[in-house]
């Protein structure tokens, strides 16, 4: 990644969605939205799409605008647009939570929010998906770990589309009678299309990329990646495109989601395989700490999908679903992210601040800027606090989870505070922090665009 150009802007959509994660977690801790509330309740909506906008979708977006040119080797498309998604982004969050209070009847502005947010959020992400299609457009046979990616990206203008059909309905917008059956019925395929599709087919990209760079291990390709891609594309298009045509026609969803899901079970199998695969070819004997806790989001993937097929032979899928999705959330896309981050933070600052000197003087190792021994023993407690709260909404011991995540917001605490002391250089011995040539990093904005 030497000579790549830094997205100035990834940094401060890293915050916007940290802080996102914070208030979901405070929430959850609080007693607010599911297990408190039914699930679908204007409470558990407005705690899910705090997580699934705020967090996973900020966090996604702005690692898409700095790993999408490293994946194809050419620059993005624009360095200026990613502010303005980012500000349509936050505004269309805070519209929709805000219409979310409006529906429960705590928030009694006359101003309808709901219409507003819809599209706030589509202007948001078709901004960012303008400058991502123009970045990878040019190219002809895209890499394989880019071409998840673009079905991550395709996933998201479904998933908003839905969102913004949802909003209009809910907020009586429109009483079109076909909008009204999509909105009734369509919710597990904006559900798939925005966990499955967007988040985790672009992490699943994004994965096979840094993993194989950050463990200094051969890129994997061929026969499995296609095989992934493939059954995991064909499992997105039966849930997305079949499902839409069978809502519209009043038809049943459960033989579509049953292929489906046997799908995405050979996909999640070759991934799974794959990223063994990484592990043992790779050449960085002695694992840093991103790459061991990327081994237990994994893990907590392949325990949803594990705990999925379960709930579905004991027909028990209503009441566990809840704990799955959670898993899903926070064990496999929150952990991976968390874990990401704590390397792609100390890179790209390091990059930032060291990448103009060197060969010039001598630099600190991005090693230098973290102290993993320390924000190890954070993680462990996140994972154990996200796998005692899978357990304790399985158990309906809602006390336990509460409990649990208080813990989970305790973990991320130090974790992002792991992470501002990298971005401050903090661990950095004194004497060697600032060679001649090299400017402190801004915590929330990548100044350098070249290095």
């Amino acid at each position: 990644m030497i000579g790549a150009s830094l997205s100035r802007w990834t940094m401060s959509y890293f915050a916007a969605a940290l802080l996102a994660l914070l208030a979901a977690e405070t929430l959850m801790a609080s007693g607010y939205g599911f297990p408190f509330a039914e699930l679908r309740s204007v409470e558990t909506l407005f705690l899910v799409h705090l997580v699934a906008l705020g967090w996973l979708s900020l966090l996604m977006s702005g690692a898409l605008l700095q790993f999408v040119p490293v994946l194809v080797a050419r620059p993005l498309y624009s360095d200026t647009l990613p502010l303005p998604a980012l500000l349509a982004l936050v505004a269309g969050l805070i519209a929709l939570l805000g219409g979310f209070l409006q529906l429960d009847g705590r928030l009694t502005w006359a101003m309808p929010l709901l219409p507003i947010a819809g599209p706030l959020l589509g202007v948001g992400f078709a901004l960012n998906l303008w400058n991502l299609g123009r970045t990878l457009w040019p190219l002809r046979g895209l890499p394989l770990p880019a071409r998840f990616v673009v079905i991550g990206l395709l996933s998201v203008v479904v998933t908003v589309a839905l969102g913004i059909v949802f909003t209009l309905v809910l907020s009586g917008t429109t009483t079109n009678e076909r909008l009204i059956q999509l909105t009734a019925a369509g919710v597990p395929i904006h559900i798939i299309a925005g966990l499955g599709g967007w988040l985790t087919f672009s992490a699943i990209g994004v994965s096979y990329r840094l993993l194989a760079m950050f463990m200094l291990a051969p890129d994997v390709e061929g026969w499995s990646v296609r095989a992934a891609l493939s059954s995991g594309t064909l499992a997105l298009a039966l849930v997305i495109l079949g499902g839409i045509i069978a809502v519209c026609h009043g038809l049943e969803l459960n033989t579509l989601l049953a292929a489906a899901a046997v799908l995405g079970a050979a996909a999640l199998a070759v991934y799974v395989f794959d990223v063994a695969r990484l592990y043992r070819a790779r050449k960085r004997r002695h694992m840093e700490l991103n790459s061991r806790m990327a081994g237990l989001a994994l893990a907590s993937l392949v325990a949803a999908a594990t705990l999925l097929a379960a709930a579905l032979a004991r027909g028990s899928l209503s009441h566990d679903v809840g704990a799955i999705v959670f898993l899903i959330a926070f064990g496999w896309l929150s952990g991976l992210g968390l874990a990401k981050l704590y390397k792609i933070v100390a890179f790209l600052t390091w990059l930032e601040c060291y990448g103009p000197v060197l060969g010039k003087t001598l630099t600190p190792r991005v090693q230098d800027l973290v102290a993993e021994s320390r924000a190890a023993k954070w993680f462990w407690l996140y994972f154990a606090a996200v796998w005692l709260g899978t357990i304790a909404l399985m158990l309906d011991a809602t006390a336990v989870f509460r409990a649990a995540a208080a813990v989970m917001l305790a973990a991320s605490v130090a974790i992002i505070a792991e992470l501002v002391r990298a971005r401050c250089l903090v661990e950095v011995d004194a004497a060697n922090r600032l060679p001649a040539g090299a400017h402190r990093p801004r915590l929330f904005l990548c100044v350098s665009q070249q290095t």
